[in-house]
């Protein structure tokens, strides 16, 4: 999966994220992880990426648009 960013390109990215979301199938659901990372805007606040995040991930796969989220992570991208 590839990087998602926010309104500011940067050379690189501010955050790292992870998310896992159960969706429904025809059988019953599923359940993925997708992770990457993330610029965000200097000043941003997490629910603003994190609604980035979702956006960005129901684009690449419309199925996912109709997931709960069952854990979220979102970490400064250096240690």
């Amino acid at each position: 999966m590839s990087d998602t960013s926010s309104t500011v390109p940067a050379a690189e990215p501010t955050h790292a994220w992870l998310i896992t979301l159960q969706y429904p199938v025809p059988a019953g659901f599923a359940v993925t992880t997708q992770s990457g990372t993330i610029t965000a805007a200097p000043g941003s606040i997490r629910q603003r990426v994190y609604v980035d995040i979702r956006d960005w991930l129901t684009q690449q796969r419309p199925e996912l648009g109709n997931g709960t989220v069952l854990f979220f992570s979102l970490e400064p991208y250096r240690l």
